[in-house]
C-alpha cells in the first residue's frame, strides 16, 4: 500500500474534477468458484484499489464531492469469521489507514444513498462489470438491474480516465517489479523450451515464479507452438523441432500492477533460416515502435508506422507487392496481424477498459478506425508523459484467414497468394514489451529479456 497521503490526494482530485454529488466506489466481493465455501483467488477491484488501496472484500468507498468528505462502508466480522480467518482490522481502522475518517455498515451506506437520492443530488458510479456488484447498486440506487449500466457516470469515468492514464513515479516502480518478476519467468521458460516438453510444464513454471513474486499472473497465460491463434490457452501440445513457441505472459505485484511480456522463440533454441527471417521483420517493427513514439504523436499514427515496417519486410519476401504507402492504406497487411500495436497499462493489465475501451483508448481528437486490424487496436489516442503502453507487434500466418481472403479475392492486387501458401505452416511470432512515455521520447520498462536473435540463442544454449 502507498501513503495514505498518496489517497487522499487521489480522492481530493476526483471529487474536484467530478464536481458535484457523491461518488460510489465499489470495491469487490468473494466470488464462488464451484460451490460457496471455495472461492476464487480474490481480486481487488482496481478503482477502489487505486482510491482506497484495501485488500479486503466486501468494502464500498463513497467520496462527498459537496462537503469534501470520505467514506469507507463494511460489515465487520464476527466471531464465527475469525475461526477462519484470523482477527481481522475494522471498517474504522481500515479507513484510517487511508485517511478516511467517516465509516460505517452496509445498512448506514443505503441510508446514504436514500438521502442523497431525496436531496436530489446527483450519484456517480462506474458501469459494473460483475453481476453481484451490479445487483448492489440496483438495490442501493432503487434502479432495474439492466437499467444500472445505463445511469453509469460519463463524468466519473472520464475523471479516472484522466487522473489514472498519468502514472506516478512510485506506480512505475511498482510496474517495474511486475516486470523483474515477467523476466524470470520467461527466461526461465526460454531454458526449458526444448523438444519434448509439453507447452503445460512451461506455463506451470511460469505461474510458479509468479507466485514466487509474491502476486497472481495478470492474465491466463498464453504458452503455444500454435501462435497463428493469437490468444491460445491451449497448453497440451508437445514441443517439436522447427516450430516457434509464443509465450505471452505477466504477473501482478501484492498491490496488483501489473507486467505483459511475450517473447517468441524457437524449440531447441536456434533459428533456422525461415524462422530468423519472419522473427526480425517483427522485431523491426517492434523497435520501430520504441524509435518513435513520444508525447503527442497518436499511438494510430505509430501503428500505421510499424505496419509499414513490417510490409516492407513481406514484400522483401514476396509476400506483399505494390506501394507499401498503398499496401498500409488499403489494410492488406493485416492479414498477417489482424491486432492493434497495443493498450494501456497498469493496475489492470488492458488498463481501466471496464469503464469502456473507447474511453481509455480514444477520446474526442482520435477515433478508432472501422478498418479490420486497425479497428483492434485498443489504444490510438494522442500520447502523453507518463502513459504506460504495451508495444507488441506480431506476424501470424492463419490459414483459414489466408483461404478465406483469397476466396474473396481481397487485396489481389497487393497479395501473391501463392507464395503465401509456402507460409502456412509457420504458426507466429510476437514481440511485446511495456513503454513508458517520457519527455522527449519513451523507455522500456525494467529488466531487458532477451529478445534478439543472438541473446535468445544465447539465453537457449545456456
Amino acid at each position: 500500500m502507498f501513503s495514505k497521503e498518496t489517497y487522499m490526494t487521489r480522492r481530493e482530485r476526483l471529487r474536484k474534477d467530478v464536481g458535484n454529488g457523491i461518488i460510489i466506489i465499489a470495491g469487490n466481493n468473494e466470488a464462488p468458484c464451484n460451490y460457496t465455501d471455495n472461492t476464487y483467488w480474490f481480486r481487488q477491484d482496481s478503482t477502489f484499489l487505486y482510491f482506497f488501496g484495501i485488500q479486503r472484500d466486501g468494502l464500498v468507498g463513497v467520496l462527498d464531492c459537496d462537503n469534501g468528505r470520505d467514506y469507507l462502508f463494511g460489515n465487520d466480522i464476527d466471531i464465527e469469521d475469525i475461526v477462519w480467518t484470523g482477527p481481522l482490522p475494522s471498517v474504522k481502522e481500515l479507513g484510517e489507514s487511508v485517511g478516511v475518517d467517516n465509516s460505517g455498515d452496509m445498512k448506514a451506506l443505503q441510508t446514504l444513498c436514500t438521502k442523497t437520492i431525496g436531496e436530489h443530488r446527483k450519484i456517480h458510479y462506474l458501469p459494473p462489470y460483475r453481476a453481484d456488484i451490479q445487483r448492489q447498486m440496483s438495490q442501493l440506487l432503487g434502479l432495474k438491474y439492466d437499467a444500472v449500466k445505463r445511469y453509469a457516470s460519463l463524468d466519473l469515468i472520464k475523471a479516472c480516465v484522466k487522473q489514472r492514464s498519468i502514472k506516478s513515479a512510485e506506480e512505475i516502480a511498482e510496474i517495474e517489479r511486475a516486470i523483474a518478476t515477467a523476466y524470470n519467468m520467461h527466461v526461465g521458460a526460454m531454458k526449458m523450451a526444448m523438444p519434448g516438453r509439453y507447452e503445460y510444464e512451461l506455463a506451470g513454471f511460469m505461474e510458479g515464479e509468479a507466485w514466487k513474486g509474491n502476486g497472481p499472473l495478470s492474465f491466463p497465460i498464453i504458452m503455444t507452438i500454435h501462435g497463428e491463434t493469437l490468444h491460445n490457452h491451449n497448453h497440451n501440445n508437445r514441443l517439436e523441432i522447427g516450430r516457434m513457441l509464443v509465450m505471452d505472459a505477466g504477473c501482478e505485484t501484492p498491490m496488483n500492477y501489473c507486467s505483459d511480456i511475450t517473447r517468441t522463440v524457437p524449440v531447441g533454441g536456434h533459428f533456422d533460416e525461415r524462422q530468423k527471417t519472419i522473427y526480425e521483420i517483427v522485431l523491426a517493427a517492434q523497435m520501430e515502435t520504441i524509435r518513435i513514439s513520444r508525447p503527442g504523436i497518436t499511438y494510430q499514427e505509430v501503428h500505421t508506422e510499424v505496419s509499414k515496417i513490417l510490409a516492407e519486410g513481406y514484400k522483401g519476401l514476396g509476400i506483399l507487392k505494390g506501394n507499401t504507402d498503398d499496401i498500409v492504406a488499403a489494410g492488406a497487411h493485416s492479414l498477417l496481424m489482424p491486432h492493434g500495436l497495443g493498450h494501456m497499462m497498469g493496475l489492470d493489465v488492458h488498463d481501466m477498459e471496464n469503464y469502456g475501451q473507447i474511453y481509455v483508448g480514444y477520446d474526442d481528437e482520435t477515433r478508432p478506425s472501422q478498418q479490420f486490424g486497425l479497428g483492434s487496436l485498443r489504444c490510438g489516442r494522442r500520447l502523453e508523459e507518463g502513459f504506460v503502453i504495451t508495444d507488441e507487434p506480431g506476424c501470424y500466418f492463419i490459414p483459414a484467414l489466408i483461404d478465406k481472403w483469397n476466396a474473396e479475392g481481397l487485396h489481389r492486387d497487393f497479395i501473391n497468394y501463392a507464395e503465401l501458401e509456402k507460409w502456412k505452416d509457420f504458426g507466429g511470432v510476437r514481440i511485446e514489451d511495456d513503454i513508458l512515455i517520457t519527455k522527449e521520447g519513451c523507455r522500456v520498462l525494467g529488466k531487458a529479456i532477451p529478445k534478439s536473435v543472438k541473446e535468445i540463442e544465447e539465453t537457449m544454449g545456456n
